[in-house]
Parts: structure tokens; sequence; C-alpha cells
């Protein structure tokens, strides 16, 4: 990424701070941290006009700045998307024969027009306790907290025992054109190869208060994927209909689509949330989360989670829903074709082909054709969460935030961790960084995030990695229980 420069950027960063910062009482460094997160944040690495390889050269060189050797730094593209490029460096650990842990954020950002937002996208502003900017979240915030991290190593001198490897990566946000990761496992494997990685997929949630009452790790995601009904007729003339219509098919079809719940499958990290989660809510919800552990699952319980929490019903079970249709060529003729796409969310362990299957069983209608669209998603075993991954975060979170329920999940959304996962390297999810209820708006308008979790976060992530680094833990390596958090 860029800016080649590192002397000066706190009296940059003091300069562009606002009055009443106290970024220079607090950490000396932070204010060096408020520039490099701020640069990032505003270089545009939209796909429509933006340029992740611009933000992966400077944050590069801002690492060659801090005195990481510039032959373990290396800015990667493929030669017809030179503007899609990823940053990966290396900070070398003293043994050799351990894998490197691997520090994975993507640094693309989904589409923003000006016009529609109360302030500039692309310039960060602080007001009111929140950075603002497309981006300020999802994923920079966690990309400038980690490239922070190794640059501020480097300069205190601290060698790992296990190598540490950054990853800024592009296309998360639109895989469907083009994703890095997935790019460099399949042409590259080398490059991002690991013995298990931290990224984006939890973070942590606050009281109505702003007190921390949560700190999520995710381990595992659901897999996503569509599918295509088509249904095909004759047509004819609008004044002498026929019994059967394909509108009025294709529209039954998504109805009993609408109305079916796949089976509820408890894996260990979801049996883990929802355990944790019931020392956290309400007697009654605290009843329903045991009861939907229970074999067999109590439907009932889960039919009033789901009237609670949406994502709970999606952690419990793969989700099929329909998302658009299409159909018709004009208002005085029948239909002559209706397509419609199905968007699923898988389990892990649950193959895409038994899902299809499972959907034609419940439209029970021949005459629909149903194919996956675009390329089959990639299901993966959800890594352990042992009491060697657990462990660390546990003690690093009660140091910042003592009582913080430690929570693992899966996540029903994706993140890059899928393809990872997929290579065979385990990836988990946990950041330190805190929401309200309202959340980050990401993806949506005036994109936030409150200026302490940034700062807590780059916090917990700086002493968290150093954990990980100097053990030997990896997966499947030391303790192999899964862990009670």
């Amino acid at each position: 990424m860029r800016q080649p420069f590192w002397k000066g950027l706190a009296l940059m960063a003091l300069a562009a701070a606002p009055v009443g910062s106290h970024a220079a009482d607090a950490d000396p460094s932070e204010a060096a941290f408020r520039a490099l997160y701020r640069e990032l944040v505003e270089i545009d690495t939209t796909r429509s006009s933006g340029s992740c390889t611009r933000a992966a050269e400077a944050m590069g060189a801002r690492l060659e700045a801090s005195g990481l050797d510039a032959a373990d730094i290396q800015v990667i593209a493929p030669p017809d998307r030179p503007r899609d490029g990823a940053l990966v460096a290396l900070l070398r650990g003293s043994d050799p024969s351990l894998k490197p842990l691997l520090l994975l954020a993507h640094i693309d950002v989904v589409e923003a027009r000006r016009e529609d937002w109360v302030r500039d996208p692309f310039t960060l502003v602080e007001e009111d306790g929140f950075f603002y900017a497309r981006g300020a979240s999802d994923d920079k915030a966690m990309a400038a907290a980690l490239t922070d991290t190794v640059i501020r190593y480097r300069e205190e001198g601290y060698v790992p025992r296990r190598g540490i490897k950054l990853a800024l990566t592009c296309g998360e946000e639109t895989p469907d054109i083009f994703n890095s990761v997935s790019w460099l496992v399949r042409t590259k494997p080398e490059v991002l190869d690991a013995a298990f990685a931290l990224n984006e997929g939890a973070g942590g949630e606050l009281d109505d208060a702003g007190r921390p009452v949560a700190l999520q790790v995710q381990a595992g995601e659901k897999v996503y994927q569509d599918f295509q009904l088509t249904l095909t007729d004759g047509g004819g003339h609008s004044s002498r209909p026929r019994k059967q219509n394909a509108i009025a098919r294709m529209g039954a079809a998504m109805a009993s689509i609408g109305a079916y719940a796949f089976p509820i499958e408890v894996n260990p990290a979801v049996r883990a949330y929802f355990e944790a989660q019931a020392g956290q809510v309400a007697p009654e919800v605290a009843a329903d989360m045991r009861a939907v552990l229970a074999d067999p699952s109590d439907e009932a319980a889960a039919s009033r989670l789901w009237d609670i929490n949406p994502g709970w019903n999606g952690m419990l079970r793969t989700t099929c829903i329909p998302t658009m249709i299409d159909g018709g060529h004009a208002p005085n003729a029948q239909p002559q074709k209706v397509t419609a796409n199905i968007n699923c969310r898988i389990l892990p362990n649950v193959p895409v082909e038994r899902v299809q299957a499972t959907l034609a069983q419940a439209i029970g209608a021949p005459g629909i054709r149903i194919e996956p669209v675009g390329e089959i998603g990639q299901s993966t075993v959800p890594p352990p969460l042992d009491e060697g991954m657990l462990a660390p975060v546990r003690d690093v979170a009660e140091g910042i935030w003592p009582g913080v329920a430690i929570v693992p999940t899966m996540t029903t959304g994706a993140t890059d961790g899928r393809f990872l996962n997929a290579a065979g390297i385990p990836t988990y999810g946990v950041s330190g960084m805190f929401h309200d209820a309202e959340g980050s708006h990401a993806h949506g308008l005036d994109e936030r995030i409150r200026v302490q979790s940034l700062l807590d976060g780059r916090r917990f992530l700086h002493a968290l990695v150093r954990r990980y680094a100097d053990s030997g833990w990896a997966p499947g390596v030391g303790s192999t229980a899964t862990a009670t958090p």
C-alpha cells in the first residue's frame, strides 16, 4: 500500500486529529496509527473506480520504512488485473520449522455514492466518538490494525518464534469478478501457506450503556450458493389462458421454498455459541437456547428464537430463500419463460448437491429446472476451538475488558476464510472490535466504527498475535479438546 515515509507521520496525524484528541497522551504510537488508518481508508478501493494495488503499495511502503526487509514485501496482482493487487509481507520468526501465522484482511470496499451519504465516503471523519467513511469498519479497520501490529513489532525489535505473514487482499466484496485469496490459493499456494490464520468474521457486543459484554471468536462459516430456477412454456394470448401459467407455477414453487425449513444441525462452534449466549439473555430465551441444543432439537423453541433474532436461525440450519424473479415478455401475453434466484447459506459439511436435491423435492415440480449459479461453494470443516486457541483470547481480553464473555460463533455470512479453510489453512475470525446494537452500517450508508473500539481492537490484536506467534500451538497441535468459553 502506499506512502514510503514513516518519520514525521506523528506530526501529520496530530495535525489531522480533531481538537481535543488525546492521541499523543495515551500512547505515543497512536498518532502514527491514526495516520496509517486515515491513509488506507481514504484510498478508493471500490471495484468501479478504485485500486487495491495503490492501497497495497502504500501499506507496503510503510512496512519497509519500519525496517522490514524489502525482499519480504510483495504486491501481487494478475497480469490482466493490475488494479487488484494484494500485499503479502513476512516478519520472519526464529524457528524455521514452524509454519507462519497468517494475518488476513481485505482492503477492497463496497461501492459508495457521494450523493447518498451525509459525509464524503472517502474522507475519514471523526465525529461524536465515531470514525465515518466507506471501509472505516469493513475491513480497513482490521487491515490497518494488523499492518500497524507488524510495523510496531519490527520497530520494537521483536522476533517471534513463529513467523508472522500479513496479507491484505482484494476482491472479498466482489468474488464473482475476482478474489485474490481464491486466486492465490489456486495459482500461488505457497504465498498464503500458514499454520493457521486470523481474519475478520467476529467482533464484540456492547450493551445499551456502551459496555463490552461479549467478545466473539468465529470458527467456520456457511457456504454461499445461488441456484437458478427456470420454467419455460409455450405462451400465447392472454385472452386464452391455460390452466397452467408459468408465473403462477413459479410463484407456487417460491412459496414452497419459503415454507420449507431445513433440519437443525448443531456443530461444536454453534453449540458453544448458544451455551455462552444463554448466560447473557433473559431466562425464557436462555431456556429456548438450551432446548434447541437438546437431542432432538425443539423446533418450537427454534421458531421463537427466529422471531427474536433471524441470525440465530441462520446458525442452526441451512437456509434458502427466493431473492429475485423475472418473467414474462408482454402485459397481454401468457409468460413463456420465468426464472428465479434462490440464495442459500449452507452449513459446513453439507454438500451443495444435497441442498439442490432438497430444493427440487420441496418444489415438487418436475418442469422447473434447478441449477447452481457460478462456482460451486466449497464446504469445509470448521477449525477446532480448543484451549490453545481460546486461552490467549481469554487472557488478553481480560486485561482490556475485565469480565467480558468469550463467545465462540460461526458466521452465517461469507469471508475469505472459506478459501483458506478449503485449502487446509484453519482460519479464525477475531478482531476485538466492539459494536453497539446499531452496528457498523457496513455495506450501507455512513459506515462507521467507534473510535474507542478501533483503538481497543488495535491493542488487543497487538497482544494476541504475539501470544500465538510465541507459542508452538497450531490447530491439531497441543490441546485438542473443545474448550468451554
